[in-house]
């Protein structure tokens, strides 16, 4: 047989298919249809942005950068500034995340690896429940149950003990950061116990013989084995909750105490840029107030941006890290 002879034309089989014959096939069809989707994602982000952007104009223009700085909150003056509220939503947010990361990651390994299947089954099924909850029924349980517990029990016994810090220092009215903080971590760690226990459920079980086979206890093999395996989601758990955290409303707006304040304790009471803007908005009578709050959504809408970025950093850092 000549070699010319098995030199064959190339086959319409062969052929690359064109636009038409996939779509034809339904394989293009698919992959507009589900950009489309995902377009609308970042669609609905940019123009949030926008519009906070375009109808805090006023605001933009007549404090600049220094709306971040400016402690003021004068509405006869009207001079507003943002750093109370910033300065609030940061410190209870870390509070919350002080309290619920222990309990949360904890709880989550006893569901996962240590607890019994019925024990596990019937209290995953409660945590659901507590993340399901609205804030306001969460508000008015911290009002009738732990604003009385911070003022009569816990806030004494901190002032009587670290009082000589600044950080319990003032009188103890059960309201301020540090019930808000409380608050919010009830929140937020049903939410950190249910992501983080399905993150170790997915680890292998070969990870586990391993460790056992080695001589490792029980406790052994998933504290040094699973939790490690498991650390990305783990982590992904700690800032959907932090996320909760820092746009939560209601809740916080009810025990904070609501003063547009910068203070060092606390025992103090405080702001949240949610809570201001739920709690002022519908007051708003001039445009520049109305404006501020409305600058003030922007600033929050960004800090979140940012927070969760730097999130992504970290996991990718960590993963890069383990890897190598």
């Amino acid at each position: 047989m000549s070699s010319s002879a098995a030199v064959s034309p190339p086959s319409a089989t062969g052929a690359k298919p064109t636009f038409f014959s996939r779509l034809k096939g339904g394989d293009q069809v698919a992959y507009l249809i589900t950009l489309l989707f995902a377009s609308i994602v970042l669609l609905i982000a940019v123009l949030i942005v926008y519009v906070l952007w375009q109808e805090s104009s006023l605001a933009r223009h007549k404090f600049g950068f220094g709306f971040f700085t400016s402690q003021a909150w004068d509405h006869n003056e009207e001079n507003y500034g943002a750093l109370p509220f910033i300065y609030g939503t940061l410190l209870t947010s870390f509070l919350a995340l002080l309290f619920a990361v222990p309990l949360g990651v904890g709880a989550a390994i006893f569901l996962a690896e240590l607890a019994p299947p019925k024990i596990s089954n019937a209290l995953t099924f409660m945590v659901e429940l507590l993340a399901a909850v609205p804030s306001v029924i969460y508000g008015l349980l911290a009002i009738f149950t732990l604003v009385p517990l911070m003022r009569d029990y816990v806030e004494p016994a901190l002032k009587s003990t670290l009082g000589f810090t600044p950080l319990f220092t003032g009188p103890a009215y059960g309201v301020g950061y540090l019930a808000a903080g409380a608050v919010l971590a009830i929140m937020t760690f049903p939410f950190i116990i249910s992501v983080s226990r399905e993150a170790l459920l997915d680890v292998p079980r070969e990870q586990r013989e391993a460790a056992l086979a080695l001589g490792a206890t029980r406790w052994e093999a998933t504290w040094q084995a699973v939790v490690p395996f498991a650390k990305l989601g783990i982590m992904g758990s700690i800032f959907l909750g932090l996320a909760r955290a820092l746009g939560e409303t209601m809740a916080v707006t009810m025990v904070i105490g609501n003063v547009p304040k910068i203070s060092a304790s606390l025992l103090s009471s405080g702001y949240t840029i949610a809570s201001v803007i739920a709690n002022e908005f519908a007051e708003a009578s001039s445009d520049i107030f109305r404006e501020s709050l409305i600058f003030l959504a922007l600033v929050l809408f960004l800090l979140t941006i940012v927070i969760n970025g730097a999130a992504r950093l970290l996991i990718i850092a960590t993963t890069r890290k383990g890897s190598s």
